[in-house]
C-alpha cells in the first residue's frame, strides 16, 4: 500500500508533461480506459530496449544514427526574402493584437503564437529540420541593413546559458502569468522582446541571436533530431544523427534538459495532485492570479530536481564503468540524448488542445480583424469537440499520446546509448555507463503514462 501510494508522489517530481485536459468528458473517459495496462506495456517496451542493448552490437546502434553527407544548399536570398516577410506578418499580427478582437479565441496574435507557433511549428522542426532558419523575422532586416562591429564580446565559453536563462523566463510567462494568451498583453510581450533582441544583436553581434535568442534556440534545439539537414554540414539519416554527429554549444544539453523540465511542470501543474499540494479546491479553481506564487516555486524546483537527478545519473553511470572520463565531458553530451522525451512530451502535451485551438485559428484567418469578414468562405463555421465525446475517439487520442511517449523514450534510450559508445568505446561499458541514465528514463515512461491518465483540474 505504502509503495503505491509513494510511486505517484514521487513520479509528480520528475514527471512528464500530460495532455492539456481540453474536455471534461474526455478526462472522463480516459480514466475509463485500461491504462494500466498500456502503461505496463509502456515501460516493458523500453526496459526490454534497456536489456537489449548487452545483447545489440555497437556496429547495430551505430548503424541506427548513421548519416551521408550531403551538399549544402545555400539559400540566403530565399531566407532573406522569408525572414522579411515574417517580419511582416509579426508586425501585423502584432497590430492585430493591440487593436483587433479581445477574444483571444478570435484574435490572431494569441491563435498563432500559441497554436501555429509554440504547439505546431515547435513540433515540425523535429522532422523537417531548422525552421527557424526560414522564419526568423531579424536576420532578413540584418542581412539588408548589416550589424555593425560588436561593441561587446559575449563570451563564447557561456554557449545557451542565456537562452536556458530566456527559456525559464519564457515559461513563467507561460505557466504563471495571469493572462498570457490575453492579445494585447501577448503583443506587447512578442513586441518588446523582438525589440530586445534587436537591440542586443546591434550591441554583441551575431552571437547574440545564436547564444541568447529563443527562438533559434528551441527550434534548433529540437532539429536536430531531423532526418534531413540542408545547410552546412548537411547530411540524412537516423533520426538523431545530429545528435551525434554535429558538435553543440556549451550548456546545449543544460537548455534540453529545461526545455524537458519546463514541459514536465507544464503537465504537473494541471493535476488534482499538484493543486491539493498548493491547498486549491480542483473543482472551484480560483484563477491563475491565485496561484503565481506557487506555480513559480513549483517550476524552479521542477527544473532544478531535474537537473539534479540527471547529474546524480551522470556521476553514478561514470563510477559504475570505472571510467576516466571527466564528468563535464559526460554530462553535455548525455544531456541532449532527453531531447526526444522532451519533444513526445510536448507533443503529447498539447494534442489536444491543437485539436480545438486550430479549428479557432482557421476561423480567425478568415475573419483576421474582427470585422465580420469571411475571407475563406467558411460561412457559419462551428468550432467542434465532439472528438472528446466519443470513448472510441478518445481512447485513439490517448493511445496516440501514450504510443508517442513510449516511442520517445525508446528514442531516447538508443540515442543515449549511441553517445555513450563514443565516450567509453565498448558496447559492455556504455551499456553499463548508461545503466542509471537508463534506469531513470524507464521510471521517466511510468511516470509519464500514469500523468496521461490522472485527473485535471486547473
Amino acid at each position: 500500500m505504502f509503495l503505491r501510494a509513494l510511486f505517484p508522489a514521487f513520479g509528480l517530481l520528475l514527471t512528464a508533461a500530460g495532455p492539456v485536459a481540453a474536455h471534461v468528458s474526455e478526462q472522463g473517459f480516459v480514466l475509463l480506459l485500461p491504462t494500466g495496462a498500456f502503461t505496463i506495456a509502456g515501460v516493458s517496451a523500453v526496459a526490454l530496449t534497456v536489456m537489449a542493448l548487452f545483447a545489440i552490437t555497437g556496429d547495430g546502434v551505430r548503424a541506427l544514427f548513421a548519416h551521408r553527407r550531403m551538399a549544402a544548399r545555400r539559400n540566403e536570398k530565399a531566407r532573406t526574402l522569408t525572414s522579411l516577410l515574417s517580419l511582416l506578418l509579426l508586425a501585423v499580427l502584432i497590430t492585430i493584437g493591440l487593436t483587433g478582437p479581445r477574444d483571444p479565441l478570435s484574435n490572431l496574435m494569441p491563435l498563432s503564437f500559441w497554436t501555429f507557433g509554440w504547439m505546431g511549428l515547435v513540433s515540425l522542426s523535429a522532422f523537417f529540420g531548422n525552421l527557424w532558419h526560414w522564419i526568423n523575422p531579424w536576420t532578413g532586416l540584418f542581412r539588408l541593413t548589416g550589424l555593425p562591429r560588436a561593441l561587446v564580446h559575449l563570451p563564447e565559453r557561456w554557449g545557451l546559458w542565456p537562452a536556458t536563462l530566456l527559456l525559464i523566463g519564457f515559461a513563467t510567462f507561460l505557466l504563471a502569468d495571469v493572462a498570457p494568451d490575453d492579445p494585447e498583453r501577448l503583443a506587447r510581450f512578442v513586441g518588446l522582446y523582438w525589440l530586445a533582441m534587436a537591440f542586443g544583436a546591434l550591441l554583441c553581434g551575431p552571437a547574440w541571436l545564436r547564444q541568447v535568442e529563443l527562438g533559434r534556440a528551441i527550434f534548433g534545439s529540437l532539429a536536430r533530431l531531423a532526418p534531413l539537414r540542408l545547410s552546412e554540414p548537411a547530411g540524412m539519416g537516423g533520426p538523431g544523427w545530429q545528435v551525434v554527429a554535429l558538435p553543440a554549444l556549451p550548456a546545449a544539453g543544460l537548455f534540453a534538459l529545461t526545455l524537458l523540465g519546463v514541459g514536465s511542470f507544464d503537465g504537473i501543474n494541471e493535476t488534482f495532485w499538484w493543486l491539493g499540494l498548493i491547498g486549491v479546491n480542483p473543482l472551484e479553481f480560483p484563477g491563475r492570479s491565485a496561484v503565481i506564487g506557487p506555480t513559480i516555486a513549483g517550476l524552479m524546483a521542477t527544473i532544478a530536481l531535474l537537473w539534479g537527478i540527471f547529474a546524480l545519473t551522470i556521476w553514478a553511470g561514470l563510477r559504475i564503468a570505472r571510467s576516466q572520463t571527466s564528468f563535464a565531458a559526460a554530462f553535455g553530451p548525455m544531456a541532449l540524448c532527453v531531447l526526444p522525451i522532451a519533444l513526445v512530451y510536448h507533443m503529447a502535451h498539447y494534442l489536444t488542445s491543437f485539436m480545438v485551438m486550430v479549428q479557432y485559428l482557421v476561423a480567425g484567418l478568415s475573419d483576421p480583424f474582427g470585422t465580420g469578414a469571411d475571407l475563406l468562405g467558411l460561412g457559419e463555421f462551428r468550432v467542434t469537440t465532439g472528438f472528446f465525446n466519443s470513448i472510441d475517439t478518445v481512447r485513439m487520442i490517448w493511445f496516440t499520446q501514450a504510443g508517442l511517449v513510449v516511442f520517445g523514450h525508446v528514442w531516447s534510450v538508443f540515442l543515449s546509448h549511441r553517445m555513450a559508445l563514443d565516450l567509453f568505446g565498448s558496447n559492455l561499458r556504455a551499456s553499463f555507463a548508461t545503466l542509471p541514465l537508463s534506469l531513470f528514463m524507464i521510471a521517466y515512461t511510468f511516470l509519464g503514462l500514469w500523468l496521461l491518465a490522472a485527473p485535471k483540474g486547473a
